[in-house]
């Protein structure tokens, strides 16, 4: 026996010994979180057993649970007897000095099954089961690996045994890794790791994670299908889709969108699978995907011969390349009448935004048989964005237990599940079935009715929902009417505003999307009283107060506000910073005069904020970010960071190149200085850097024309151009 790794735990919150046991069920559970080789694992069955007072273990289990039940009671019983008074028995029951000798000791035993991915899987590396003994008392985690011998008899491979321990010593608490046979040990990299990775890297996560690890509140990763199925798919559609990233025509990242759309249909395949063999069908079931982006979900699911199609408010460039396979429509979803789908057995909502809180409800009217999959992203209610009503929950835990109500009161039973994507909103609830009998169905819609419009808002009146032979396929709007739905653009109203700049906002008055829509045309001629609620009544809108996403994206990155009033919010911050020293607003140039360059002070974002007018604020408000992205897109002059602004120390930001090695220090005098300098331009003291170091145009005379390719090429010389602005736009060079 040898010991390969041990460390010292502190514990000031006395989480130990049960943090402990949470850590090593993580270990148990999830071990694709720490190896990274690994799909996951599959707890197969569970009993309880003990040790005798002489550390002899109890063939006969006492209770046994699982699938795999009856084997593991097999197998406990075989290994039992095979384990004797030999070594390993010992190493199973642990030392005197470790553990009290004078008591039975309760045992659970587990039959696991550690899956590696399915790019790992060799001939040496496949799926492998272990027996896992877990002493309470003993504070000991054991695992014990299984093989097959030549006549296919099951038997511990003893050379691969270890053993987690906790243990105190001195009043202090510490953590151990051994194993029985060091010098037998056999590694393949994946489903058995080295006895140096074990008494490293996992040995010091097991440790982090027995003092810090806090219950999440969600259920595990892919807990509703079987994780060997869903690595087989998912390594399948990922090689298939691949090549997708390099010719990705739309600007989001395509690493993230392919991959995370390619593992979302992994998982809904393999979910249908799973629904057609509990149903006993073959056919494949149907689907549409609301507020399908760029369509590749759709087009994924649709290769994988399933009939369906995807509806969005806008055409992406990316249809283009699946015409011909998958039919992707532009249209608006709007919860009426004609946005059912009596024809599909599943709706999906893969961050559909303002229409996730209505998908069970259209999924419960559109047929007694369609079910729904949403993966709740920004936090829409039924009109508007969500608001909060428990302090004690996250939001984003609040948004979704808040969906699962609207599946629940709609009567459907809704599961829900992690998946495994690159994003921090991966929590899906999925409708599988009904609650009630299909005799029911007006009832439910009438509970249904009165559900939405008590947590729809008083606006406008509630509009029954008549079911009957309209519960057609969504049909094109007319072109005036705003859209709900769009994937790609992930920004809503919950972000419209600074984290902190534009919290204090006890005096400003929310800015309707309607507003934003309309504020620079002119009203259109009708009653304003009853024009807009009319219409929504004619189009039979379940409830009026809903508000449709815009059909034209509108860019609110602050990019699109008029310069001088950019101008005049940066002028602002930059003298608050200065402590109110005067800020030049034409920018007669500055000198130095060797006097010290005032770097200015720092402020909070909500201190800046509380500064500006409130036109101001409400303006910024409309733009996603707020006051937040203007400074942040004013990099130049500001550098913004845990919620607070300062002004950019450009030497600072140059010093590394002070210390490359080389006879120059500062920019060559071919350097593209395409902007002005707004420092020299506008502080008090001018610029930090003399001209030569500096990045950016001080005066007129330095700027120059950006270089086309054929000009670097050809050498051609750079002739100066007037600046576009003369009060120095702060933009990067």
């Amino acid at each position: 026996m040898a010991e390969v790794g041990r460390t010292a735990v502190r514990d000031p919150g006395a989480l130990l010994p049960g943090g402990f046991w949470a850590a090593v069920a993580v270990w148990l559970e999830r071990p694709q979180v720490v190896n990274k080789r690994l799909c996951g694992a599959r707890l197969d069955a569970r009993l309880e057993s003990h040790l005798d007072d002489r550390g002899a273990l109890d063939p006969r289990p006492r209770a046994a649970a699982g699938e795999g039940a009856a084997e593991l009671e097999s197998l406990w019983g075989h290994l039992s007897h095979s384990l004797g008074d030999g070594a390993l028995r010992g190493f199973l029951a642990g030392s005197e000095a470790r553990t009290p000798p004078d008591a039975p000791r309760h045992l659970d035993v587990l039959l696991r099954t550690v899956i590696p991915k399915a790019r790992s899987q060799g001939p040496r590396s496949g799926p492998r089961r272990e027996v896992v003994v877990q002493d309470v008392l003993g504070g000991t985690a054991t695992f014990l690996p299984l093989e097959e011998d030549a006549d296919r008899n099951i038997r511990i491979q003893t050379s691969n045994v270890y053993q987690i321990w906790l243990g105190r010593s001195q009043q202090e608490w510490f953590m151990s890794v051994l194993i029985v046979c060091p010098e037998h040990w056999h590694a393949d990299g994946v489903v058995r790791p080295t006895p140096a990775w074990l008494g490293e890297v996992l040995l010091a996560r097991l440790a982090r994670w027995a003092v810090g690890n806090r219950p999440s509140g969600f259920k595990s990763t892919l807990s509703l299908v079987p994780i060997t199925r869903y690595s087989q798919v998912y390594e399948e559609l990922k090689e298939k889709y691949r090549p997708m990233v390099k010719v990705w025509p739309e600007v989001t990242d395509p690493a993230k969108f392919v991959f995370e759309d390619v593992a979302i249909a992994t998982y809904l395949l393999v979910l249908w699978e799973q629904e057609r063999a509990r149903l006993g069908v073959t056919e494949r079931q149907s689907f549409v995907d609301l507020g399908c982006g760029n369509g590749l979900l759709a087009h994924i699911l649709c290769s994988q011969g399933h009939p369906g199609r995807g509806i969005d408010v806008r055409r992406r460039g990316i249809w283009a390349m699946f015409e011909g396979e998958t039919s992707l429509e532009e249209g608006a979803i709007t919860p009426d009448d004609r946005s059912l789908f009596p024809d599909a057995d599943w709706l999906i909502g893969n961050h559909s935004d303002e229409i996730t809180p209505w998908i069970p409800v259209i999924a419960a009217r559109s047929s007694y048989q369609c079910r729904f999959f949403v993966l709740p992203c920004c936090f829409f209610g039924f009109a508007g964005k969500y608001p909060r009503r428990q302090s004690q929950k996250t939001q984003y835990r609040e948004y979704l237990d808040f969906v699962t109500e609207v599946g629940q009161v709609c009567g459907f039973r809704v599961e829900e599940d992690c998946l495994r994507i690159p994003s921090t909103k991966r929590v899906c609830l999925i409708g599988v079935s009904r609650t009630y009998p299909a005799a029911q169905e007006a009832a439910v819609d009438a509970q249904r009715t009165q559900y939405i419009h008590s947590q729809g808002g008083p606006q406008g009146p509630l509009r029954d929902h008549k079911p009957g032979p309209q519960h057609a396929s969504t049909e094109p709007v007319a072109p005036e009417d705003p859209a709900p739905l769009s994937r790609d653009t992930r920004t809503t109203e919950a972000q419209l505003a600074a984290p902190e700049g534009l919290a204090m906002g006890a005096e400003l008055e929310p800015v309707s999307r309607d507003t934003r829509a309309t504020e620079a045309q002119p009203a259109a001629p009708e009653d304003p009283a009853t024009g807009a609620e009319t219409k929504r009544a004619a189009r039979g809108l379940w409830l009026p107060a809903f508000q449709p996403r815009e059909r034209a994206e509108r860019v609110r990155n602050c990019g699109t506000l008029p310069r001088d009033f950019v101008n005049q919010v940066v002028l602002q911050v930059a003298g608050l910073l200065l402590g109110g020293k005067h800020v030049c607003p034409e920018g007669a140039s500055q000198d130095q005069s060797g006097k010290p360059w005032n770097p200015g002070g720092s402020l909070s974002l909500a201190d800046v904020a509380s500064e500006l007018d409130r036109l101001t604020l409400q303006r910024l408000k409309r733009e996603c970010g707020g006051l937040q992205t203007l400074l942040r897109n004013c990099h130049q002059v500001f550098a913004v960071r845990d919620g607070r602004v300062h002004l950019r120390d450009w030497r600072e930001e140059l010093s590394p190149r002070a210390t490359r090695p080389g006879p120059r220090r500062g920019p060559d005098t071919n350097t593209f200085k395409t902007r002005p300098c707004w420092f020299f331009t506008h502080h008090p003291d001018g610029c930090a850097l003399p001209a030569a170091h500096c990045p950016f145009a001080h005066g007129p005379g330095e700027l120059r024309p950006a270089p086309t390719q054929t000009s670097r090429r050809a050498g051609q010389p750079l002739q100066p151009v007037p600046p576009k602005s003369p009060n120095g736009w702060p933009e990067k060079s």
